[in-house]
């Protein structure tokens, strides 16, 4: 039996999702913001049907409007930079450990009070076992089939702004070491933009062992040589790739963002597939369909949630059961 973590398709007992609660960092951006993540976490919830969420909000005056929003929802209060759980919070090893890495604001971009440590508190919150590992790894960086295979990035895990001293063989082996991951695949670069330098969640996501999915774009899209590349890398490893449309060149400000059909979270009863008023949104929610055949798969737009970087995958760790 794998040492892996569950794939994400293994049920979930709980998911934290982060909750703007910072109107210096979101601006305009808040409200709208706040009703995406509000629309995204009722999804998972599934009117009791999905999984618990847990509303993870920074203060009391936003934990307030969270319980107003989502009355389904428990809203836990603790102190973070921003609500980009997937990078933050621990990640649930199959042991059921909370393995918490040390985090440094996507290789200093962002410094934010609270993000160092918000992992810990939250699994010791959880009453949860907590193992922390002296090395920088975010959740988003890294996707795994449940079988000890894991997909990642070299732009984003052989950054020197992260763990300058370690060479790609000294990451295979704390992956291994720390979470049991014995084969590691790796991509080339990520989404163009991305503050995160490439985090695979964006571009690359397991759906069954052994199968990824990847995006196709046309020659306009700013991305389609990365994804042409992923895609022959991840055929050569020996993968089953099956691919879903991208949303192509999308722009905010006048400014290409990296908008991603990847960034789905997989939940016990839904697949949430963030959408931005593309052309093709509704092709990339039917191709996420028939991937996930066993679960209704639903596309919410996420244009405010986009404006601070990330999106549903980005906002989110489950809790597996």
């Amino acid at each position: 039996m794998s040492r892996a973590p569950k794939p994400e398709w293994a049920p979930h007992t709980a998911v934290w999702i982060g909750f703007p609660s910072h109107p210096d960092l979101w601006l305009e951006d808040l409200e709208q913001a706040r009703s995406e993540v509000v629309a995204f976490a009722a999804a998972v919830h599934a009117e009791g049907k999905g999984e618990q969420v847990l509303l993870v909000a920074a203060d009391e005056e936003a934990a307030a409007e969270a319980r107003r929003m989502a009355p389904f929802a428990e809203v836990v209060v603790e102190l973070f930079g921003d609500i980009w759980l997937r990078d933050t919070a621990p990640i649930i090893g199959h042991d059921g450990l909370a393995h918490d890495f040390m985090f440094n604001g996507w290789g200093g971009k962002y410094d934010l009070p609270g993000d160092d440590d918000i992992g810990q508190r939250l699994a010791e919150e959880r009453g949860q076992q907590v193992q922390s590992h002296g090395w920088v790894l975010e959740g988003g960086a890294i996707d795994g089939d449940g079988t000890g295979l894991v997909v990642t990035t070299e732009q984003c895990l052989l950054n020197l702004n992260r763990n300058p001293d370690l060479s790609r063989a000294d990451i295979e082996s704390r992956l291994a070491a720390d979470l049991g991951f014995d084969r590691v695949l790796w991509l080339g670069d990520g989404l163009l933009n991305d503050h995160t330098d490439g985090h695979v969640d964006n571009l690359a996501r397991f759906v069954g062992e052994g199968r990824l999915a990847l995006p196709v774009g046309e020659e306009n899209d700013p991305n389609w040589h990365v994804y042409q590349q992923a895609i022959e890398r991840a055929r050569a490893f020996g993968v089953d790739v099956v691919t879903v449309p991208s949303p192509g060149r999308v722009l905010r400000d006048g400014e290409i963002v990296p908008a991603s059909y990847m960034n789905f979270y997989i939940g016990n009863a839904v697949v949430v597939v963030p959408i931005y008023g593309s052309e093709q949104d509704q092709a990339a929610v039917q191709a996420i369909q028939a991937i996930f055949p066993d679960r209704k798969v639903v596309g919410l737009r996420a244009d405010a949630i986009l404006t601070g970087g990330g999106s549903f995958h980005c906002i989110s760790q489950q809790i597996p059961a």
